[in-house]
């Protein structure tokens, strides 16, 4: 059981670096990952978003919602 907990541990806080890595890749009012790979000159002109904006959102969609997840593992688990 001991062995279970700590894997659940480590996991959550894998999964919530992962989440704040993810959030800080987002663009803000301008810039982001999109224009640092070069993307924001073809998006300029298009107005939708970028494969890589959309991979990116995806990407922390799923991260946060295994962070929920992991939470509620631990809060079962250490009760």
């Amino acid at each position: 059981m001991r062995l279970l907990t700590a894997f659940a541990i480590v996991l959550h806080v894998l999964l919530s670096l992962g989440v704040i890595a993810l959030v800080l890749l987002h663009s803000g009012r301008g810039g982001g990952l999109s224009d640092a790979f070069g993307g924001g000159l073809s998006s300029s002109s298009l107005g939708g978003s970028t494969l890589a904006e959309r991979n990116l959102n995806r990407l922390t969609i799923i991260a946060g919602v295994l962070f929920g997840a992991s939470t509620l593992l631990l809060t079962f688990v250490l009760n």
